[in-house]
């Protein structure tokens, strides 16, 4: 069975490596890199999971490699190394391309994933490009691992990823709001944990087109739809849609 190893063990590997041990490719040996001795040291509790010497022994001694440091150190980390030309290296390293990780190291064998923190629970949507057939073995198991042919609809993915901190935004607002009109922290937080989860599980069932979703949970003139009107004539479409488009000139310039 293949061996995974990974530079970089932050929150993405952790996640990663725990939705790995409940899953059905649970007895693949894992092998961590030791520069997060806090993470590292809690994720050893696991079955068939080890921490390296350095870098270099994780490369040494796993099949499937994944990079998983920050873009501002990646150079200086990965320079060092030497990675043999047939082993499979997945780049979570955002805006990092391709070429350089090759050029840096000696790699042959590289693919770029978008895995978010709900790979512990085997719950994410994760795009691979290229669809590298031993990644997508590995990110089908903690989801769904989604193929991508070319780049540029990679990068759009990579930009979609950024709504993660918004999503959080707008309940953090709304939060505010209903405490200032008199509501408990507590209870507002569970009213509004309630509502978005079960509205995200209306989206992960249903196969409706995203404005018919809208639609079907807004009554003609009444207040789902009042408060969507407002927020379009306010500019909040147009603003979501200005971040995202600057979201990718930025990716799309790293690259």
């Amino acid at each position: 069975m293949p061996a995974l190893g990974f530079i970089g063990t932050g929150t993405i590997s952790a996640a990663i490596v725990r939705g790995l041990k409940g899953s059905p490719l649970a007895d693949w040996p894992v092998l961590l890199s030791p520069r997060n001795a806090a993470v590292a040291g809690a994720l050893v509790r696991l079955p068939g999971v080890t921490v390296a010497s350095d870098n270099q022994a994780v490369i040494d001694g796993c099949d499937i490699l994944i990079l998983a440091v920050r873009p501002q150190v990646a150079e200086a980390v990965l320079r060092p190394l030497a990675i043999s030309a047939d082993q499979t290296v997945i780049s979570l390293i955002a805006g990092l391309p391709i070429e350089a990780i090759r050029s840096w190291t000696g790699a042959g064998r590289v693919c770029r994933a978008v895995p978010l923190p709900f790979v512990e629970e085997r719950r994410d949507v994760i795009p691979v490009f290229p669809p590298d057939p031993m990644a997508l073995a590995l990110f089908s198991a903690l989801g769904q691992a989604l193929p991508v042919a070319d780049l540029a609809t990679f990068e759009i993915y990579c930009a979609g990823s950024a709504l993660m901190g918004t999503y959080f935004g707008i309940l953090e607002i709304a939060e505010a709001w209903a405490v200032a009109q008199g509501l408990s922290p507590a209870d507002a937080r569970a009213y509004l944990s309630g509502l978005f989860g079960n509205l995200g599980e209306v989206l992960r069932k249903s196969q409706s087109p995203l404005h018919e979703l809208r639609i079907a949970h807004s009554t003609q003139g009444g207040l789902n739809e009042q408060v969507f009107a407002r927020f379009t004539e306010a500019g909040g479409d147009v603003a979501l849609a200005d971040a995202l488009s600057g979201v990718l000139a930025r990716i799309r310039a790293a690259s």
